[in-house]
């Protein structure tokens, strides 16, 4: 997504005061994302066929992905799609358990100005090269109207794709049908309500569904094809929080953000569940938003009430631009 300067700045200045905070001494590592061709990337999903590499787009861009080698921050293979129109806001992906990798051009910044939005699907390539393949383009709509979104996140043992929709005062979940076409229309339907969500991605089990905003994430049981109960989770502060992936193992959850040589940040999960009580800190690029562990309280809670001035602001001045 482009932001408004205003978003970038209250974020930013967060994010400023939040990584003075001490960090712990077994911190975990991310990569960064070197190549300058990067620069909105709007979504991350670890590859299933290659250990160790992300696939990550930019949002307004030709139809294309990159998959990035998390070793080297280094792009290994430039994925361009035919077969497809010309994205207008690609915002999330996904890598599916039938081999397909998932990309949501769902974005509507405009919150109801595109009766419809579109999923492009492509085989993960056996061999990481620049290559040019076939894609499937599906057209969707929501049942209950037109609305923006940012995260798409398809499930590792059903397959079935769903979107959660964005917005301030809070959004849904939509599932969509058992099995897209792409002859015809996929009506996504509302099955839960979501806080303001800019990126989720399921648990390669399968048993959780991780949602992430600017400011903070949570992780909800998965079970029947429903939200369960819902638990904190930790999630580092940056400057334009965008994207989240589980690594291939599920020990850790990855956060991407927007910009030039932008920084993706590893936070460990405990070995019971999302909410990462049991496990270490994260990088130490970036505080968490919701670690509270070690000798951080005060710093916690200095970020807090910071982020909460932030989101204040941030929101005040979208009401006041709305209203005039």
């Amino acid at each position: 997504m482009r932001s408004l300067p205003y978003v970038a700045a209250a974020v930013a200045a967060a994010a400023v005061v939040l990584a003075a905070a001490p960090a712990s001494a077994d911190d975990d590592s991310g990569f960064t994302i070197k190549d300058p061709r990067i620069t909105e990337s709007s979504g991350l999903a670890a590859s299933r066929a290659h250990p160790g590499v992300y696939w990550t787009h930019n949002d307004q861009d030709e139809p294309r992905v990159f998959a990035v080698d998390s070793r080297t921050g280094e792009t290994v293979a430039t994925i361009t799609l035919r077969g497809v129109g010309t994205p207008r806001d690609m915002e999330a992906i996904s890598v599916g358990p039938d081999g397909n990798v998932y990309v949501g051009d769902i974005g509507d910044n405009l919150n109801g100005s595109w009766d419809h939005v579109w999923i492009y699907k492509f085989p993960e390539p056996k061999t990481l090269k620049d290559m040019t393949v076939k894609a499937t383009q599906y057209t969707v709509t929501y049942a209950d109207g037109p609305r923006n979104a940012e995260a798409l996140m398809v499930h590792p043992k059903t397959g079935r794709v769903y979107i959660a929709s964005k917005n301030e005062d809070g959004g849904g979940l939509y599932e969509g049908p058992a099995t897209l076409t792409s002859s015809g229309t996929n009506v996504f339907r509302r099955i839960g309500d979501v806080p303001w969500v800019t990126d989720g991605a399921f648990s390669p089990d399968g048993k959780e569904l991780v949602l992430r905003s600017y400011f903070s994430a949570r992780g909800y049981e998965w079970k029947k094809g429903r939200l369960g109960a819902d638990h904190r989770v930790r999630a580092p502060i940056q400057g334009q929080a965008e994207s989240v992936t589980y690594t291939a193992d599920g020990k850790a959850l990855m956060f991407g953000t927007e910009g030039e040589q932008s920084d993706v940040q590893r936070v460990a999960l405990g070995d019971d569940s999302a909410s990462g009580a049991d496990s270490k800190s994260p990088s130490s690029r970036g505080s968490s938003a919701e670690s509270g562990q070690g000798g951080g309280k005060s710093s916690f809670t200095y970020g807090i009430i910071v982020l909460a001035g932030a989101t204040a602001l941030v929101l005040g001045v979208k009401r006041l631009l709305r209203r005039g």
